[in-house]
Parts: structure tokens; sequence; C-alpha cells
């Protein structure tokens, strides 16, 4: 038995490996029976707690799984043995997609050097416009950002120093807009949140900057809402769209059950609207809910316009 209070080293519960990683509880328990990984240890009730240099792992594992490779090939390699192939899985991407300047950020956040950081950002904002510099810069500089961090190029904390810089700058530019008058005809009303079991939102973030540039009105109850706050909070506020952001690392099955039990709680008062790189939208997309990726807003909420006239 562990005492996680007096063991030097952080250990996760398994609803946390399941949030952080993306990896369903059911899979975990079928790995460590399959193929002897993970290798869990109990705390004093008998519950699985997994420590973190499996926990990295397994983002290794999720992270390779979601590029097309399949766990029974890659789960018994070394850490650094998944790290090289993420590596190689991703260079032809990232090399095709991310203009070179965007390394510049990522070597300010490998040098802890958050301030200039943020200037570097909010000097991009000032000469692209909020648009583009969600669609041209922050979008595939996140993307680059969660590579770095999945394949171990970045810690865990400069990921998060990253969110936080990244994060002051783009909610002062939201603040900066005019924010447009709901009960406008032709303005929508959007809420913008997560699921439960969400906590990542940046992807929120840059959505919400998105449709307040095309004139929404925006309604934001930031990350991990239940789905009775959600529901409660559409009929409050009266809200025309309900978008939510699902990351890479939620659960896919979560993410589609969420969604459903969403709509049938809604009962058609409000539209889902539903955006990310989670596999649940690429591959499954329920027909009530409405997917776009960023530079597909303004023609969104175009649509949204034109259906709803004077």
């Amino acid at each position: 038995m562990i005492n996680r209070e007096n063991t030097p080293l952080a250990l996760s519960t398994i609803s946390d490996v399941e949030r952080d990683t993306g990896v369903a509880k059911e899979t975990l328990r079928v790995w460590e029976r399959r193929y002897a990984f993970p290798q869990p240890l109990r705390d004093p009730n008998g519950e699985r707690i997994y420590p973190q240099d499996q926990v990295q792992k397994l983002r290794l594992v999720k992270r390779l799984i979601d590029l097309g490779y399949r766990p029974s090939k890659i789960i018994q390699h070394s850490a650094d043995e998944l790290r090289a192939l993420t590596g190689q899985a991703t260079s032809v991407k990232t090399t095709s997609v991310a203009p070179p300047e965007l390394q510049g950020y990522i070597d300010l956040c490998k040098s802890h050097q958050m301030e200039a950081l943020r200037r570097k950002l909010s000097q991009a904002l000032l000469m692209m416009g909020l648009k583009s510099f969600v669609i041209d810069l922050v979008a595939p500089l996140t993307s680059l950002v969660g590579e770095a961090w999945a394949s171990g190029i970045l810690a865990t904390f400069e990921e998060h120093l990253y969110t936080e810089s990244l994060t002051v700058v783009m909610r002062s530019a939201i603040f900066a807009m005019p924010q447009a008058n709901g009960n406008s005809h032709g303005v929508p009303r959007i809420m913008l949140t997560t699921l439960p079991q969400e906590r990542h939102g940046l992807g929120l973030l840059m959505a919400e900057a998105m449709c307040v540039a095309e004139g929404a009105h925006c309604i934001s109850l930031g990350v991990q809402t239940p789905l009775i706050d959600i529901v409660e909070a559409a009929q409050a506020q009266r809200v025309d769209i309900i978008a939510l952001s699902f990351s890479v690392a939620m659960n896919a099955r979560q993410a589609l059950d969420g969604l459903a039990e969403l709509h049938t709680r809604l009962g058609g008062h409000a539209e889902l609207w539903a955006g990310g790189s989670n596999v649940a939208l690429k591959r499954r997309r329920p027909p009530y809910v409405r997917v776009f990726a960023l530079n597909e807003l303004q023609s969104a909420i175009a649509d949204w316009r034109q259906r709803h006239p004077r």
C-alpha cells in the first residue's frame, strides 16, 4: 500500500489519469491486464494510483494512437522511444504548416521568458488584427506547443506558462472589442463553455475571440461546467447557440455522450456548436451538432443570421 501523503512522488487517481490523458478508465484497466502497462500502485483503500512517469508515458501512447498507431505495437516502448516516434510522426506535419517564426515563441517558453513572450504575442496582435492573430498565429502555435509537450520537448509547467501568457493577451483583446447588444436583431447570443471532463480552455478562448470579432454577443462560462448548469444558464441567458470546445485530451466517448445528453436536456431551445481537435468530432459527427473549425466561424455566424432574419 502507498500512502499518497507520505510519498515524495506525485500520484494520480484513475479519474485524474482519464482526464489528463484522454484514455478511458476501462481502457486503462484493459491495458493493465493485456499489456502489463500501466502498473498502478494502490492507496490505503485499494484504489489505483499512478506515478507521474506512467502518466507521461500514457500521454505519449494516446498521442501516437491519435496519429494512427495501434496500442499493441507501441505500449511496450520506453518513454524515450515513444517521444522519438512522436517526433517522426509529427515532423512532416509540423514542418509543412508551422512558419519558422513560431520557433521563437517555443524558445521563449523553454527559456521561461514569459514577459517577453507576452510582449511578442501582443505585438503580433497589434500588427495582425484579432481574427488573423487567432487563425494564422495562435491556432498553429498552440498545436505546435501541444506536440512539443506530448513529445517531451516542453515540460508540463512550460506548457502551462504558455497557456497563461496567451490567456492574458487574448482576454485583454476580447475585452477591448465592443460587445454587441445581445437583444438586437441579427446578433446571436453565444454561450461558450466545456463539458465537465474538459479542462483545456484555449480553444474556447480562441472561439470567443472569433465570435466577438464577428459581432456576436458572447457569454463565457469557462471550463468544466456541469451539464445541468449549462442548461440553466442557457435558459436564463436566452442564448441562441451553445459553443463547446473539445481538446484532443478528452475521452471521445465522454465527448459524444455529453453532447447527446446536453442535446436531450436542451430540447431544441438552443443550437449546439462544437469545435476542437478531439477525434470524436472528426470521425463521428452527431447530426444535432454543428462542428466547425475556427476559420469557419465567420460563415457559421453568417448562416445563422440568414436563418434568423429580422
